[in-house]
């Protein structure tokens, strides 16, 4: 029980927060490429960004997993996120170093969505990475082409947002 919820409510509660932190965090990408604020759904993505990442800690894990180092890094980046936008209202620098770090939020939580479909999904089971004896690396192309492929999207959108974001800002 997390919560006073069965881990099978928990589960679902933490899927439907991940999902809206991943379609509020595409919205987001795709207005700073048009140079878009929409401080609404900034708010959204890094509230639900923040809150997938918490509640991913309350899962019954014993040790230290990829998921809680996922976490981890998550929580780091949001918070610089968090810093320059809202602390230092992205002037100068800080609006290059929030684009960077709200896309890398975004990618790791797509990154689990990855991991977690193929995972978890009947269709994509057969093509999960083989970890462990006797596999010595993760083994299945099919795995890294969807994690590369959403890593290349993801950085070619940075960069046209890291050209085309100029969002008018004001400091207080």
């Amino acid at each position: 029980m997390i919560f006073g919820m069965s881990l099978a409510a928990f589960t679902t509660l933490h899927v439907i927060i991940s999902l809206v932190a991943i379609v509020s965090g595409l919205i987001v990408v795709f207005g700073m490429v048009g140079s878009h604020r929409l401080p609404n759904w900034t708010a959204l993505f890094l509230a639900m960004t923040i809150l997938t990442g918490v509640t991913g800690f309350l899962f019954p894990i014993h040790g230290f997993a990829p998921a809680l180092g996922t976490g981890i890094y998550s929580l780091v980046v949001l918070a610089i996120a968090l810093f320059a936008l809202y602390a230092k209202h992205l002037l100068g620098a800080w609006r290059w170093i929030y684009i960077v770090t709200a896309i890398a939020a975004l990618q790791a939580n797509i990154l689990v969505l990855i991991v977690q479909s193929f995972e978890k999904l009947t269709i994509l089971n057969p093509h999960a990475p083989q970890v462990g004896p006797p596999f010595p690396e993760p083994q299945n192309l099919q795995f890294v082409v969807a994690q590369v492929t959403v890593l290349a999207i993801l950085v070619a959108l940075g960069i046209i947002a890291l050209v085309r974001f100029r969002p008018v800002v004001t400091s207080g």
